[in-house]
């Protein structure tokens, strides 16, 4: 989970969401909102993402502004949840 917590939010292609999905969600002005351990248990969804699933909010009064800011400045709006798993991935990695 803190794996791929990282992988969404702090794995960047030129300044940007590495993940297609992610950067097609976040260019939108959508929140990285959600990770859900088991979220796709299909056969894809184990073999593409090991059963995690993402949910990305939009909030409507908001979307203009993230998508300004995430093309901007390249800033990640993101749930409390998914920084946490952020910042317990930055804390036991060795990367």
């Amino acid at each position: 989970m803190r794996l791929c917590a990282w992988y969404l939010y702090g794995e960047k292609h030129r300044g940007y969401a590495l993940n297609p999905v992610a950067n097609f969600h976040l260019q939108n002005g959508s929140v990285l909102w959600r990770i859900n351990w088991m979220g796709d248990t299909s056969p894809r969804g184990i073999g593409a993402s090991c059963g995690m699933m993402v949910n990305y909010r939009y909030f409507l009064e908001d979307t203009a502004t993230n998508s300004a800011a995430y093309l901007g400045t390249k800033h990640i709006k993101a749930s409390e949840q998914v920084l946490a798993l952020v910042s317990q991935f930055q804390q036991n990695s060795k990367l």
